[in-house]
């Protein structure tokens, strides 16, 4: 059996823009819905929701009748135990929230290799590996990894370039959300000052020679953020999707 390819690694280095769409609702039900509607890749969030690993699980396996959308699993935090779940339950691509230093970049990295390479705990017969089926996992699993950090707060904004660099980050992820509240825009991520910041900082990416991504449900934005050299874009979530439409839909029968 072969490894399975990374389909959005290989396009965010290829440049090609992934467009993708949060995933909080914590139900396999809702993901294999939204794996059938067209997007590059769908962000199955443990930081902001009440999702676990073996719900996790049950979110990979609803991805899998709709191969050209990619999963990518969020953790609640940049730390090895976390990421190795992760990883051995099959998750290719992650997402590390906070990370604010070359050296926490760098941890994450090597949370996803195996020695000498990195610190990621040997297991032989994990879903990673399709239960061992795959015979050369453990000596290429690092090449279909893709390791994506998040920028949140001013010192990360400082160590951009510096993450940027280290060998093993394949992409930079500009969270507004936390991002505008580190510098006194508490909720207020839309405001032009912020936009022109994040237009900025993804120039920066860019310029460093990695690649950038955002999330926003602003269309207009989202626009903005990919003419400014964003490569993979979030342009919505499941909770806003389902809230605003249910919203609408209530407000048209009650007018």
């Amino acid at each position: 059996m072969e490894l399975p390819r990374n389909a959005f690694k290989h396009a965010i280095y290829a440049g090609q823009q992934q467009i993708g769409l949060w995933s909080s609702l914590a139900s396999h039900v809702s993901v294999e819905i939204l794996a059938g509607a067209g997007f590059d890749w769908l962000l199955l969030d443990t930081e902001h929701s009440a999702n676990e690993v073996p719900m996790v699980l049950s979110q990979l396996q609803a991805c899998m009748e709709h191969p050209s959308v990619m999963p990518i699993v969020r953790p609640p935090v940049n730390d090895p135990v976390a990421i190795k779940r992760l990883l051995d339950a099959g998750v290719q691509t992650l997402l590390l929230p906070m990370v604010d230093t070359p050296e926490q970049a760098a941890d994450a990295v090597a949370a996803t290799r195996y020695p000498p390479a990195g610190i990621r705990g040997f297991a032989s017969a994990s879903r990673a590996s399709r239960f061992g089926r795959i015979s050369n996992y453990h000596q290429r699993a690092h090449e279909e990894i893709c390791v994506l950090v998040q920028i949140e707060s001013r010192l990360g904004m400082d160590n951009l370039e510096a993450i940027c660099a280290v060998p093993g980050v394949d992409g930079v992820f500009i969270g507004p959300g936390d991002l505008s509240a580190a510098i006194g825009y508490l909720g207020d991520q839309n405001n032009e000052h912020i936009v022109t910041l994040i237009e900025g900082l993804i120039g920066r990416i860019v310029t460093a020679g990695n690649r950038a991504g955002i999330l926003t449900p602003s269309e207009a934005l989202a626009r903005r953020y990919i003419a400014a050299g964003g490569v993979f874009t979030a342009v919505g979530s499941d909770t806003g999707l389902l809230a605003r439409n249910a919203e609408a839909l209530a407000k048209r029968f009650r007018a």
